[in-house]
């Protein structure tokens, strides 16, 4: 399964689309009109073995009263996950077994010279 999740509305998600010339084998998911689902977040699971590591930390529904003051455990980031999109960090592409998550440029050069090599 290859696949780009992104935000349609994100600029920073689309500067790295172009960025990174995706072959055409990889799926791109609009996560705001393709919610998230079980199987995906698996796979992201199994990827980082935690689902804090995929959590959007700058998401501003995490400074909600109910949340902000709440010691959130494993089960809460993967209800988070499965419950909005503005909880995944993102970009997320997957591509021939090799997860990149996030925007970073280290994340971002590593993805683009991984698509190199292909």
């Amino acid at each position: 399964m290859n696949f780009f999740l992104y935000l349609s509305s994100c600029d920073t998600c689309k500067r790295i689309q172009k960025e990174l010339n995706l072959p055409h084998e990889i799926a791109l998911i609009d996560i705001k009109k393709h919610p998230l689902n079980s199987e995906q977040l698996s796979l992201l699971y199994e990827a980082t073995g935690s689902y804090e590591s995929i959590i959007n930390k700058r998401a501003q529904l995490l400074k909600q009263p109910h949340l902000k003051d709440k010691k959130l455990t494993e089960d809460d980031y993967r209800d988070l996950l499965l419950g909005h999109y503005t909880f995944l960090k993102r970009p997320v592409l997957v591509y021939k077994n090799k997860y990149f998550i996030g925007n970073s440029k280290n994340t971002i050069e590593q993805a683009r010279n991984w698509l190199n090599e292909q």
